[in-house]
């Protein structure tokens, strides 16, 4: 059975000839039903000059986080695959294909690209700084999470509606944890994973700072690992649970309906 496919573009200050070049290769390429760009605190601009692109341009007035803008992009979808690249087109659309592709042959309920498998073809490289964080991340999640792989960040994945549903109300991180999130979510949720190696280039004007960075993403960690342990039904974590006051989860926060299939 053929499975349609959407594509979330998550776009905070794009530069718009990128993007727009990025989502003809998308279309070309993948020929998904949907490509839909979730544009965060753009300027007038860079509303005016999206507003031709082939793709739903959703246009949000404040700065909601990448995993805010690809939550509220896969709950606007109705294809049977949900997936999403970042905007500056560093995942090439061949590569894109090759992480959808275990999901559309059914071999996992999860796709997650990655740049720091051995057999991935990185042709730029980050700054030293945010590769030393990249890797230290990698190395504690590896240790600290249900599921071992090499990258948990990087910003190409596909998943089936079916998966999406069952664990977008564990989603808590509106940023750019919420990748890692979702990857400890879903493997505590028994979900079949795959990891893909990408050919990758790293693009400049990275809105990541290393520094401040890597304290939000330790405390994420733990975070992510506590709901993993909830879904385990892990005693310990439970108790420690009942003992917060409720926090409502990302789409809770968003005010997001589920969308009818």
């Amino acid at each position: 059975m053929t499975r349609s496919v959407g594509v979330v573009v998550p776009a905070y200050r794009p530069d718009v000839d990128r993007l727009a070049a990025y989502i003809d290769a998308l279309t070309e390429t993948l020929a998904p039903e949907t490509v839909r760009v979730e544009l965060d605190a753009p300027t007038p601009e860079v509303v005016e000059a999206t507003s031709s692109l082939p793709a739903t341009v959703n246009v949000s007035p404040v700065r909601r986080g990448k995993g805010a803008a690809v939550t509220a992009g896969f709950e606007a979808l109705s294809t049977d695959v949900r997936s999403f690249v970042d905007a500056d087109g560093s995942t090439p659309a061949e590569s894109f294909a090759a992480v959808l592709a275990p999901v559309l042959d059914d071999d996992a309920d999860l796709s997650v690209g990655s740049r720091r498998h051995p057999e991935a073809t990185v042709t730029a490289h980050q700054t030293l700084a945010r590769r030393r964080l990249g890797d230290g991340f990698a190395w504690l999640a590896k240790r600290l999470l249900d599921a071992e792989l090499y990258d948990y960040q990087c910003g190409a994945k596909a998943m089936t509606a079916e998966a999406w549903t069952d664990v977008r109300g564990h989603l808590y991180e509106p940023g750019f944890a919420w990748d890692v999130e979702l990857v400890a979510v879903a493997a505590a949720s028994n979900h079949a994973l795959a990891e893909v190696p990408v050919e990758w280039e790293d693009r400049p004007g990275s809105t990541v700072s290393p520094v401040r960075t890597s304290f939000d993403l330790a405390r994420s960690l733990l975070s992510a690992r506590h709901r993993a342990k909830l879904i385990r039904e892990d005693r310990l974590h439970a108790l420690l649970d009942a003992r917060r006051s409720p926090t409502p989860s990302l789409v809770e926060r968003l005010g997001i309906d589920p969308v009818e299939e």
